[in-house]
């Protein structure tokens, strides 16, 4: 039987560079998507999966994170005094969510690339598999994505990508699967990943869109890559490279995720983000489809 998966590593060193000027004071992390900060969503999306150990691993400049997840009895206490009872409760209902998944912080450090906060955190996870969940990401699905990926975990004992259908047309977007075998609802056994392949050379119609789940032979992989990074100096470590070494003579499965995926980590998208987030809001979306509405109707 399968380890229970109950560990998380959510990858937050970023520079947010796509996003300047307005990440040079903000951690994109904390950028909101509605009434949250980003990072908050995918915290969320964790602790409803069943996740109960977070790391966060963080750089110089991020201490907003760790601000907003702790407790603040002292703002709580004059909320209260206030008479404003909702916002006291809501303040306390993030420091409980932080509780709930035993957020822990971790400075990056090693080479650059983002298989690098993985392997720094990777200390405290033993033999046990762990989820890994980019903080710039928002599901909104019936069923979390992270809790997708974790029966897909299940059901084969292997290590998972979330993948989505795409247009062939953006191939060169994202990585792209090779697909060995369909198992069925949406799982596929997989033998690696493709980068940006142009349309022609892609070889399927899924897009590796963020969000896995780690067992000790990738962290593995991920170790040969820093020793050979720290001998030659050159290139980044990279997860997917793990992960397609790994794939060369072990199982590894993709998971088709149910479910919209909006990535905040350029200006256009986080833009969709939040407007797709805002109408769908009980309050806030009939306002807005007023004014476009109003908008159309004038001609702008």
């Amino acid at each position: 039987m399968s380890p229970t998966i109950r560990r998380a590593v959510i990858p937050a060193a970023g520079l947010g560079s796509r996003l300047l000027p307005l990440t040079k004071a903000i951690p994109k992390e904390m950028l909101p998507v509605g009434d949250k900060p980003v990072i908050e969503h995918t915290v969320r999306e964790l602790v409803d999966s069943g996740i109960t150990d977070i790391t966060i691993v963080v750089s110089g400049g991020k201490s907003l994170i760790q601000d907003h997840f702790r407790p603040n009895p002292a703002l709580v206490e004059q909320l209260r005094a206030d008479g404003k009872t909702a916002y006291a409760d809501a303040v306390e209902e993030v420091a409980e969510l932080a509780r709930k998944g035993h957020i822990t912080y971790l400075d990056q450090h090693g080479p650059y690339g983002n298989g690098t906060p993985v392997l720094n955190a990777a200390r405290s996870f033993g033999d046990e598999p762990v989820l890994v969940l980019w903080p710039d990401d928002v599901f909104v699905a019936e069923t979390p994505r992270a809790q997708q990926l974790i029966r897909a975990y299940e059901q084969t004992g292997c290590p998972v990508l979330a993948l989505l259908p795409m247009d062939p047309a953006d191939s060169q977007r994202y990585g792209v699967p090779v697909v060995k075998e369909d198992l069925g609802d949406g799982t596929l056994r997989i033998t690696g990943l493709v980068e940006k392949p142009d349309p022609a050379r892609a070889p399927s119609s899924y897009a590796a869109i963020g969000g896995y789940v780690i067992t000790p032979g990738i962290i593995d992989e991920l170790r040969e890559q820093t020793r050979r990074w720290y001998e030659h100096r050159t290139g980044e470590i990279y997860l997917t490279d793990a992960i397609n070494a790994y794939a060369r003579g072990r199982a590894v499965y993709g998971q088709v995720i149910q479910g919209r995926w909006y990535d905040t980590g350029n200006p256009a998208d986080y833009l969709v983000a939040q407007l797709a987030h805002a109408l769908a809001h009980p309050e806030y979306g009939p306002v807005l489809r007023g004014l476009v509405s109003g908008l159309d109707a004038r001609g702008d």
